[in-house]
């Protein structure tokens, strides 16, 4: 492992977390990684990163700091809590939030982050697992540009595209923006496919014909959610692993928010919130996203 790359503090090892640690330590970086979950630390030591107790002690030494979080809530906790890393992390120390958060909730750790001379910015992802697992990830940068600029070497690590969306907070509204759409064209390829199959056509010829025609998306290109259409996807694994449906009613919950702030009509984002709610309450809260599909065939019984 290299001593010359900046030593990193990782924090947060979920079904994107721990893959993106794992791809800075396959670059050479000094990764030291805490999660509450110590079979996510576990897998990353048996990839060659240290392993922390608490995400106070992860931090020391560190130069930068990666969170990839749940929910604000527990961002704003772990940055300017009662134990807040703020209150610890040495001047100059750039942190990347790359959890997906409303905007207002970056823009206050980051003003919180600057008071103690702290470098921050909010760099939630694109790409889904199996992006992560590649190190393709998109990055989505919000913060000053030469903060910036000083983690885009560390973000080539896991992603293969990096934008700079704007001022602190920037990177997760085009966040919110981007996962209202994906919600949306999830639930249409999901409707168009269950359609489709009802009347007797294989899913695999008609996800060909749409790929083909006006109504190709992302969801048919690489994320298909109709079962045994593509071998790795988690439609074909029983929706497991990937983007849970819990964070996805999140993420639209987080797109009613801003919709409000800036009087924005978003009738068909609106729409995915409610369905995407009524599928977590129904119990698939933890399968992934495209599960979706699951509750449309439900629904035409």
């Amino acid at each position: 492992m290299s001593t010359e790359k900046q030593p990193i503090a990782f924090i947060g090892l979920g079904n994107m977390g721990g893959p993106m640690a794992a791809n800075l330590v396959a670059a050479g970086y000094p990764v030291t990684v805490y999660d509450m979950n110590k079979e996510a630390m576990t897998a990353l030591e048996s990839a060659g990163a240290a392993t922390a107790a608490s995400a106070s002690e992860a931090v020391t030494g560190a130069d930068v700091v990666i969170s990839m979080l749940p929910n604000g809530d527990i961002v704003k906790s772990l940055y300017t809590g009662k134990q807040g890393l703020l209150k610890s992390l040495k001047r100059g120390t750039l942190v990347i939030d790359s959890s997906t958060i409303a905007a207002e909730d970056a823009r206050t750790v980051a003003q919180a982050a600057k008071a103690a001379g702290v470098r921050m910015i909010d760099a939630p992802v694109s790409g889904g697992t199996a992006a992560a697992q590649a190190g393709t990830l998109t990055f989505i940068c919000g913060g000053e540009a030469e903060d910036v600029a000083a983690a885009r070497p560390i973000l080539e690590a896991m992603g293969k595209n990096i934008f700079h969306a704007g001022a602190s907070g920037a990177g997760q509204v085009a966040k919110i923006c981007n996962n209202m759409l994906l919600a949306i064209h999830m639930i249409g390829t999901a409707e168009a496919l269950n359609m489709g199959v009802r009347q007797g056509l294989d899913p695999k010829v008609l996800s060909a014909i749409m790929q083909a025609s006006s109504g190709n998306n992302w969801s048919l290109q690489v994320y298909n959610p109709y079962p045994g259409v593509m071998e790795n996807v988690p439609a074909s694994h029983g929706y497991q692993g990937g983007f849970m449906v819990n964070l996805m009613a999140k993420d639209l919950g987080l797109a009613q928010e801003l919709a409000s702030k800036s009087h924005s009509a978003i009738p068909m984002g609106a729409l995915a919130g409610q369905l995407y709610q009524l599928h977590k309450h129904a119990g698939a809260g933890e399968l992934d996203f495209s599960s979706i599909l699951q509750l449309l065939e439900e629904r035409g019984e």
